[in-house]
């Protein structure tokens, strides 16, 4: 059965309409695109014992937001081993068994949720579910190069456009999932109407004669609560965020339409050239570092074109991928505390939305834009811009901490929407980019390893937002704590100032709730979490672009010396002779 999805089994007549193979290659990328969203499931996972807040025994951010990370490693290893795979089997093969692994990983993942059993959900969703991501991503990108030939970069960026807009479709259905099955843990009644007391940094009550750990929620806890709730306690481990049931859900509707998707791949036969188009001359071709040779999938790792792209995807990645993964977070701790009435849960929620649309569009605008100006240009324009931009967040930060103003927020949010499309566009243009370099011959396998870049970057992104960031959070905590009247810190939290470290260590010593105690005028420093982060992200850009800058044309020593299957490289022929 397996063996009749083969490519030799679904090459397409010289009558097949090119057309209809992008739409499954954007349904699967469209699928697999949700992990963008990845955002959506860190309030829910990091509350899943407190439900409307963290309680001590519920998952950290810095444990969850790592299940990310592990997904795109797994990305970006299953698309450098089975990128060459996929040149033997064909894209049909690929695309199937990207759909177990990504709908399997799903219900691994939310039997992992259930069971509160951490490993489970990385081992599903993260490595599981990654592998399918990394199948599912490289399976249609050197079949639509060849049916694209007169247009790399739109084809290129038709499908991995579906890939960034996948989040834009997940976001909403993954909100309305988790709101569906959202439920309200044990409501105790108003923080001031309950006896509360502190043990081991837990808050407890009595219920029922027995002590049990409660949550305290506030108004920053109800307005980010999906149903609507009351201020106050509430007994951990008697409600359910939803997170698992959604999980499920989701598993078996992408399992479905992936299967769906990869029946519909065709694939053209060799030597096929689009009506009417004539390859551009050698001339014309050199000018723009187009090559028509064919550099072979083994070789490519032997030039040193292949490790400056390398560098170029990996930076241009790892800028966009950290903020990616704490969108939502991100964006509530710069202007959730300063514009409160603007920046609730709706409107993060509607940011992370817009992150998928400017994603999904930045890909197809700049991988077809790349048609014209030509790749290098391309990434010359991301990197130089992104630097500007990225330097500008934490100065919108800073200002909307002194003054809360619309603008600031405005400033923030043109900002890193324009990354986004430039994050996007440095993965739907690296293809063409490929192309260019090596040839079109084993573009797929060459991109599969190029995309380990993408698995690097999604181990530094994630680790420098997080790590840097916590760093400023350790230090604001303190800094508020030596300027909190020690009195009013033993009235509000029910424990000396000597136990801070192990306050902060169970949850119940946050920077908001230190504000509440802080004395006047004391500035929130939640807004500035992010600002070395921003600088160190531009200063990858910047190395960036001086890796762009040193691409060259391949020697060609390096190229095949034919053009069939069986051809062996000019490097090898040397060495024979």
């Amino acid at each position: 059965m397996f063996d009749k999805l083969k490519k030799e089994h679904i090459v397409a007549s010289d009558d097949f309409n090119r057309w209809k193979v992008p739409p499954a290659s954007i349904a699967i990328h469209l699928c697999i695109g949700s992990v963008y969203a990845w955002s959506i499931f860190n309030p829910p996972l990091i509350k899943e014992f407190g439900v409307v807040a963290a309680s001590s025994g519920d998952w950290g951010l810095q444990s969850v937001v790592w299940i990310f990370s592990v997904a795109i490693v797994s990305l970006g290893l299953a698309a450098a081993f089975g990128g060459k795979w996929l040149e033997e089997v064909g894209p049909r093969m690929v695309g199937v068994v990207a759909a177990f692994c990504w709908g399997g990983g799903f219900i691994i993942g939310g039997l992992g949720i259930a069971s509160h059993q951490l490993w489970l959900v990385y081992l599903g969703y993260g490595v599981i579910g990654g592998a399918g991501l990394g199948l599912g991503y490289v399976s249609p990108v050197s079949t639509l190069i060849r049916w694209f030939p007169d247009r790399r970069g739109m084809a290129t960026g038709m499908a991995i456009m579906g890939f960034g807009g996948g989040a834009m479709i997940a976001t909403p259905i993954k909100e309305g999932l988790l709101s569906v099955f959202y439920k309200v843990p044990e409501y105790l009644g108003p923080e001031s109407a309950v006896n509360l007391v502190t043990e081991g940094g837990k808050r407890m009550a009595e219920v029922g004669g027995q002590m049990v750990e409660v949550v305290v929620a506030g108004a920053a806890q109800v307005a980010a609560a999906p149903v609507p709730i009351e201020e106050g306690v509430y007994v951990a481990g008697t409600g359910n965020t939803g997170a698992a049931s959604t999980f499920f859900t989701l598993g078996i509707a992408y399992f479905i339409v992936m299967i769906i998707a990869s029946f519909s791949y065709r694939v053209p036969r060799d030597g096929w050239l689009p009506k009417g188009w004539t390859p551009p001359t050698a001339d014309t071709a050199s000018k723009r570092m187009i090559t028509q040779k064919n550099v072979h999938i083994d070789q490519a790792l032997k030039t040193p074109q292949f490790y400056l792209l390398w560098i170029v995807l990996c930076f241009n990645v790892t800028a966009g991928i950290g903020v990616i993964g704490v969108a939502k977070t991100m964006m509530s701790e710069i202007f959730g505390t300063t514009l409160p009435l603007v920046v609730n849960s709706a409107f993060a929620a509607t940011y992370v939305f817009m992150i998928s649309v400017f994603n999904m569009c930045g890909r197809f605008f700049w991988a077809s834009m790349s048609d014209y100006i030509g790749r290098k240009n391309t990434y010359y324009c991301f990197f130089i811009l992104g630097i500007a931009l990225y330097l500008s967040i934490p100065f919108a930060a800073e200002q909307v901490s002194i003054n809360p103003a619309v603008t600031w927020l405005v400033m923030f949010y043109a900002a890193t929407m324009i990354i986004f499309t430039m994050y996007g566009g440095g993965f739907a243009t690296i293809p063409a980019y490929l192309a260019d370099v090596f040839g079109t011959k084993y573009v797929g396998g060459i991109h599969g390893r190029l995309l380990t870049a993408w698995s690097t970057a999604g181990v530094l992104g994630p680790l420098a937002i997080t790590q840097l960031r916590q760093t400023s959070v350790t230090n604001s905590i303190k800094d508020l704590a030596s300027k909190v009247d020690p009195a009013a810190f033993q009235a509000k939290f029910g424990a000396g100032i000597e136990q801070l470290d192990q306050l902060v260590a169970a949850k119940t010593v946050t920077i908001g709730r230190l504000m509440e105690i802080a004395p006047a005028g004391t500035v929130d420093p939640t807004s500035s979490l992010y600002n070395t982060t921003m600088y160190a992200m531009a200063a990858l850009l910047a190395i960036a672009l001086v890796a762009n800058k040193l691409v060259r044309p391949i020697d060609d020593k390096h190229y095949m010396e034919t053009q069939d299957g069986g051809a062996t490289t000019g490097q090898e022929a040397t060495s024979k002779a």
